[in-house]
């Protein structure tokens, strides 16, 4: 496919050509391949740019910094917004906010029950484990976990880290929590919210307010059977919509 490629930017001109490689983590040792091709593109100066896409944001970091230094440009894809939902899949805003925004999850909301099953086998239990535990150092994966869950119920709000180690056994440190929620926050699935500060100490020893960035993670494991059933519980209701807002927020900050 490279191959192809220089030969459409070597016929383009000075418009060159442009090659996109999806789910490029499943190649081994990618990063290695892409830079000797690109750095034999480059001494000859042929006008060829290239997209490198991944769903395994973790692995796809750790390549870039190790092998590609100096040579790429991140462009971070957050999770669907609410029109591209409504487009795509016809979602009203309270389906949004309910089912969140994962499309291949989107075809299921008939079946709520095998819609959860989905979300929470297929994407919640294979990011954890593929995109986290195989590919970062994790001494407690278990507490990783149970970290997930509470973060997804407290989600939108403001939680101490000592009132966390309160929440979960063998909690071990807040630097141990802290960590695991940046890991969780580039997989995509919960950050923690600093509190606006112009001193960057300040700003980080704050206590974190939790933030799902999709509510599809909060809304498959709380266990209600149905849309209608969700909102007339009216302060869990207020919950998920004040969690829906921190996500779009939380997703559009992070696409700078």
């Amino acid at each position: 496919q490279w191959e192809k490629a220089r030969m459409l930017a070597a016929e383009g001109g000075r418009t060159g050509g442009l090659l996109a490689l999806d789910e490029i983590q499943k190649i081994p040792a990618w990063s290695e391949t892409v830079k000797r091709l690109w750095d034999s593109d480059t001494r000859k100066r042929l006008p060829l740019k290239v997209i490198v896409l991944g769903s395994a944001p973790l692995l796809m970091q750790q390549g870039l910094t190790e092998s590609l230094a100096g040579r790429f440009e991140i462009l971070h894809l957050p999770h669907w917004s609410f029109p591209e939902m409504r487009t795509c899949f016809g979602f009203s805003l309270d389906d949004y906010i309910y089912f969140g925004a994962y499309p291949g999850a989107a075809p299921l909301v008939k079946e709520p029950a095998r819609w959860a099953r989905y979300i929470k086998d297929a994407l919640i239990e294979t990011t954890i484990s593929r995109d986290v535990l195989l590919l970062t150092r994790v001494d407690k994966p278990a507490l990783l976990r149970r970290l997930f869950e509470l973060g997804c119920r407290y989600s939108g709000q403001v939680l101490s880290y000592n009132k966390m180690m309160g929440q979960l056994q063998d909690a071990g440190n807040t630097t141990t929590l802290a960590h695991y929620l940046d890991l969780l926050a580039a997989a995509g699935m919960l950050t923690g919210l600093q509190r606006y500060s112009g001193v960057a100490v300040s700003r980080r020893g704050s206590s974190p307010k939790l933030q799902v960035l999709n509510t599809a993670l909060m809304t498959a494991q709380i266990g209600m059977s149905s849309l209608s059933e969700f909102k007339d519980d009216r302060e869990l209701w207020g919950h998920l919509v004040e969690s829906a807002i921190g996500a779009y927020l939380a997703n559009a900050a992070a696409t700078g």
